[in-house]
């Protein structure tokens, strides 16, 4: 019995799925009807969301001659040889503006939305003259090149980061040990041959590039030497320290030749005029001193910042001056002046270091904030490099856009230039018998070929980096992926 009942509901089942299949087999491959409303809606937010943009649209004016043709047509008259030709072109004109005309009829019915007010037939927007022109318009009654979808997507776009150039991690090279206090400065020999250091010992010591080892020991200075720079044009060395003293030193005959005599306070930072023969200092007197190497006078003070001078930079384009300050601010000079040019207000925190890329027209500050590139002459910012979260005292470039930035805690920053994604970082390991404290970076600089890094430590050694050459993309992969930047106003 329950044999019949099932067989008797399996049958029922088919028979329903049967009659249910013959019902909508006929209407199966037709569309669904269109709703006519919905279809005119659809329309007006299409046309809206293209033409919205539109800023002005000028009076039809072009049209009253293609009527005046088109009646003249129409009523026979026939002239001379030009004015068959005028009537060619005037059909063909005809059939323009009647698709002129429909086209309009379409916008204006379509753009005429619940609750918007009333619009001429023939545009969009009111035209209101050359006045009403906007920026973005491209002439009157002209649409924008994007639409408001593009525009967001392209903004969206800018706001990515760019995808960084693949860089062979660097690594420990050689560690040199000599000095006796922390070493503050450093500078390198135009001929790549060697390089020279400054320290808290009072001396500065001229050590071999290749080998690291000491050639030379310099002694003249009674406090720090902070700065150093070598002359490209001269054997000259010159060298400033925390002892208000400006010296020049002779390298062939390894004597001071010269003394710059005027800053009230001591002196943290120098460079040398690519061109001319000019030589700049900044000091804690809140004043960057322009000399004049041959007579040993001063060329211009530069005043302006409100407290001490801790870096800057010099090159031959303008700004020929650039310096960064303790008051958190950057100054761009002009030296036909011998004023301020520009003055950069975007730091909040003390700017330590500065650097001109080799390169390019820009330059970068560094500051506990962030580091920040510039453009020349007239300070543009560009774009902020952060996630150094450290007393940055000390960058360096070299010309394969690898930067590299050095904090008061000891942590090196390898940066690519132009997208600013950090591609290596680490702590470096102070010496043995130092204090985990004493890790400190003060200063670096790259050789001249831009192959080897020269960092300035605070457990009295130098250090010297060098890329791995056995790293490739593959056994050192990117491991970047793409990020919105957050928006930045300043």
């Amino acid at each position: 019995m329950s044999t019949d009942v099932a067989q008797d509901v399996k049958q029922r089942v088919f028979d329903s799925l049967l009659n249910t299949h013959k019902m909508f087999l006929a209407n199966y491959s037709l569309r669904a009807p269109i709703h006519e409303e919905s279809r005119k809606a659809r329309i007006a937010i299409r046309i809206g969301d293209e033409f919205n943009h539109v800023q002005m649209m000028p009076p039809p004016a072009s049209r009253r001659p293609r009527k005046a043709a088109r009646t003249a047509t129409s009523n026979g008259t026939h002239g001379t040889h030009a004015d068959e030709k005028d009537a060619e072109k005037t059909t063909v004109t005809i059939d323009d503006v009647k698709e002129e005309e429909q086209m309009d009829k379409i916008i204006g019915d379509a753009a005429q939305r619940p609750g918007s007010r009333k619009r001429s037939a023939n545009a969009l927007v009111e035209y209101k003259g050359p006045a009403a022109h906007k920026a973005g318009a491209v002439g009157g009654g002209m649409i924008q090149r994007y639409t408001a979808h593009q525009q967001l997507i392209l903004k969206a776009r800018s706001r990515r980061m760019k995808k960084p150039v693949w860089h062979a991690p660097w690594k420990l090279m050689r560690v040199i040990s000599g000095h006796l206090g922390w070493v503050r400065s450093v500078a390198v020999d135009p001929t790549n041959e060697w390089f020279a250091t400054g320290s808290a010992d009072r001396t500065i010591k001229i050590w071999d590039l290749a080998s690291g080892s000491l050639k030379l020991t310099l002694t003249g200075h009674i406090n720090t030497v902070m700065g150093l720079a070598v002359s490209h044009k001269y054997p000259y060395l010159f060298s400033v320290g925390n002892d208000k003293l400006v010296k020049c030193w002779d390298l062939e005959q390894n004597k001071v030749v010269r003394s710059y005599h005027g800053h009230l306070s001591g002196v943290f930072c120098c460079a040398i005029h690519p061109t001319q023969d000019l030589f700049v200092t900044g000091g804690r007197d809140s004043t960057a001193r322009v000399w004049d190497i041959r007579t040993k006078s001063e060329a211009f003070v530069l005043g302006g910042h409100t407290n001490c001078v801790s870096s800057l930079g010099v090159q031959g384009a303008k700004p020929q001056v650039i310096t960064g300050s303790h008051d958190n601010t950057i100054r761009l000079w002009d030296l036909t002046k011998g004023a301020t040019h520009a003055t950069l207000t975007n730091h909040k925190k003390s700017v330590r270091a500065m650097l001109i890329h080799p390169k390019e027209y820009t330059f970068c500050s560094g500051a506990a904030d962030n580091l920040k590139v510039w453009k020349c002459p007239d300070g543009v910012f560009l774009r902020n490099i952060s996630g150094h979260n450290a007393i940055v005292n000390a960058i360096a470039v070299n010309r394969d856009n690898v930067l590299v930035s050095g904090a008061d805690n000891g942590t090196l920053h390898f940066w690519d230039w132009k997208s600013g994604w950090c591609f290596q970082d680490f702590k470096v390991t102070p010496q043995p018998g130092s204090l985990d404290s004493e890790c400190g970076i003060y200063a670096m600089t790259f050789d001249m070929t831009g192959s080897r890094l020269i960092t300035c430590e605070a457990d009295k050694s130098i250090k010297v980096w060098k890329e791995d050459e056995d790293a490739t993309p593959e056994t050192h992969p990117l491991n970047w992926k793409p990020t919105k930047k957050p928006v930045r106003r300043f």
